[in-house]
């Protein structure tokens, strides 16, 4: 169990400067209200970041999209010596692909909207988390999918009533990801979650939230209740 105290040697000092690390009760809701008592949040390989974005011009296209709310993911992984960072596609609206430090980054999305955690039920394996490492290493530097995210608001993208069975099936190395393509590519990387029926180009922030899908095949094929807590609000400071 030593790999698993690793990171908590890292995040220690964090803890203590600058704020904290707190989650409120989980549950499937996207809205200002903090649910019951915080308590204090130590990460793992695989939990997911979700958030929501003050900026309208996100608000906007997502709902033209009919992608809704939240706005954005990650995933945490473990890097090579043992801290914990966030990969995700586009951070802070940049146009890569980068793995950045967890803590300063769920500070930077809190004083821009609303941050939730999603944790894992039980910890990876030491398998499963050096294939996330691996993998997200492999990503580090791709650009963000900004041409394929404007698909998303046409005829043209892989999500729809039908063709979302055929077609958005897992790439494993894409030279471009969004963010929520990137987290479900991640979980298939890592084996977390079935490749043969996952949809990373078909999935958006909003499936990964709810565990239920305004797309078919997603809500018959995609759920991370399983393997996952229903998302918590996170906040560095508690009321």
């Amino acid at each position: 169990m030593a790999w698993l105290l690793l990171p908590l040697a890292w995040l220690g000092p964090a803890l203590e400067a600058d704020g904290g690390s707190y989650l409120y009760d989980a549950a499937y809701c996207i809205d200002h209200v903090r649910l019951g008592q915080a308590c204090p949040y130590l990460p793992q390989p695989g939990d997911i970041l979700l958030r929501m974005d003050d900026n309208r011009f996100w608000a906007i296209t997502h709902n033209l999209a009919l992608a809704f709310a939240p706005h954005g993911s990650g995933i945490v992984v473990a890097r090579p010596d043992g801290s914990l960072g966030v990969l995700e596609a586009g951070p802070n609206d940049c146009m890569h692909v980068w793995t950045v430090d967890m803590l300063p980054h769920l500070r930077e999305y809190e004083e821009a909207g609303i941050v939730w955690i999603r944790r894992r039920k039980t910890p990876l394996t030491p398998e499963q988390s050096a294939c996330l490492t691996n993998w997200a290493l492999r990503q580090d530097g791709k650009w963000f999918a900004l041409q394929r995210l404007g698909v998303q608001l046409t005829p043209f993208r892989t999500r729809g009533p039908l063709r979302t069975y055929f077609v958005g099936k897992p790439c494993g190395n894409r030279i471009s990801y969004f963010c929520s393509e990137l987290v479900t590519e991640a979980l298939v990387a890592a084996g977390l979650i079935d490749a043969t029926t996952a949809r990373p180009s078909a999935t958006y922030p909003h499936d990964l939230f709810f565990d239920r899908s305004y797309n078919l095949y997603l809500n018959r094929h995609f759920s991370l209740a399983d393997g996952w807590e229903p998302p918590a609000r996170w906040v560095s400071r508690p009321n």
